[in-house]
């Protein structure tokens, strides 16, 4: 029987993109099907030939000018490697990815989607209007898959699914620093109780409000506590500001970007995501893989992965967000259930036995 292939294709591997190519070559681990994972852009990585998992990599390393208007080398590029060998369908992540794949071939196309108002636009919902017989959509939550529905109304449910984002839980807990070391390598006392946020200083992250809640919550909570902050962005010096303001400049720790930062989250009592409509919220299955808490806003993604409504609190609540913190370290203060319900929802084998239940996914490989 001759080999047959699914061609992923992806916009680039920078960000958590090679990661997101990972997850979907994982799903055919153990399948009669190779992987071919192709980026339109980013030049050629040895390294992120190795995290994309696949049988094999291209690296078109096209310029973001070259993707823009008609793509037409990129169509012409595309159609020469469907034409290598026997796809049975195509993966695109992204707008563009999708497009390429519905003009270079005449494969079933699965396009996933990442965020929130891809279908919002008329042109978008045009196109995909005249690719719908074999044009797919998974959302990589319910948030994200309803947003897509209210905008094309006349789709059937099945054509619009769910496939969450995941990890590889055993892969990820390999990585855990240990918790004196990783309070060592962030400048965290080995005492104290942190609680940590990882993200872009940006409005969409939210951090003010975590700053303001962290505020009020302060003179309730265990004394020492801390709150650390790991990232970069053109918010930075407000947030620093707002911290002075607030006059817990000194209970809070600004850690700047640290490279590989998930390695590092044992570090942390409780992990607190503060963001505006968060499309999944995967920084909060690699605090679960460490071991850590969660706490996030009640909002986007982020309840799908937060099943606790203790551990839920309204966008830009400051005031409930600092009770939740308050009734968080006055509990046992476990993980809970997390990691279980990692593995049972967010993990490879969870998303592999959902995605091959899928009728998008069984009518593409029977084509």
């Amino acid at each position: 029987m001759a080999e047959r292939w699914i061609l992923q294709f992806c916009h680039s591997h920078y960000g958590p993109f090679a990661d997101v190519a990972r997850q979907y070559a994982a799903l055919f681990k153990g399948s009669p099907y190779k992987v071919l994972t192709v980026y339109l852009t980013g030049e050629s990585s040895e390294a992120m030939r190795q995290v994309s998992a696949s049988d094999e990599v291209i690296f078109l390393d096209f310029s973001s000018k070259a993707v823009g208007g008609l793509k037409l080398a990129a169509i012409r590029a595309l159609r020469k490697i469907a034409a290598s060998r026997d796809f049975a369908l195509v993966i695109a992540h992204r707008a563009k990815p999708t497009y390429i794949a519905c003009l270079a071939t005449t494969l079933p196309v699965i396009s996933v989607h990442h965020a929130f108002g891809d279908y919002r636009r008329a042109a978008r919902r045009w196109f995909a209007n005249a690719f719908r017989k074999r044009l797919s959509l998974l959302a990589v939550s319910d948030a994200v898959r309803d947003d897509i529905r209210r905008c094309l109304p006349q789709w059937p449910a099945e054509k619009i699914e769910t496939l969450h984002n995941r990890i590889d839980v055993a892969a990820a807990q390999a990585g855990i620093v240990p918790r004196e070391a990783a309070r060592e390598a962030l400048g965290l006392p080995q005492a104290a109780p942190v609680i940590g946020n990882v993200g872009r200083l940006h409005p969409d992250k939210d951090q003010a409000t975590l700053l303001k809640g962290f505020a009020a919550a302060l003179p309730r909570l265990p004394a020492g506590t801390l709150l650390a902050i790991a990232g970069s962005g053109p918010l930075a010096e407000a947030l620093k500001a707002l911290a002075a303001g607030l006059g817990i400049a000194d209970r809070v720790r600004f850690l700047g970007q640290v490279p590989d930062v998930r390695r590092y989250f044992s570090a942390f009592d409780l992990f607190a995501l503060s963001s505006d409509h968060e499309p999944f919220g995967m920084v909060l299955l690699e605090a679960m893989v460490a071991g850590v808490p969660v706490m996030a806003t009640d909002c986007g993604g982020a309840p799908e992965v937060v099943a606790d409504p203790a551990r839920l609190f309204p966008l830009r609540d400051a005031a409930a967000l600092a009770d939740k913190l308050v009734a968080f370290f006055a509990s046992t203060r476990d993980a809970g259930d997390g990691l279980a319900r990692l593995r049972e929802r967010f993990s490879d084998e969870a998303a592999r036995r959902r995605f091959f239940s899928l009728p998008m996914v069984q009518r593409g490989l029977a084509a």
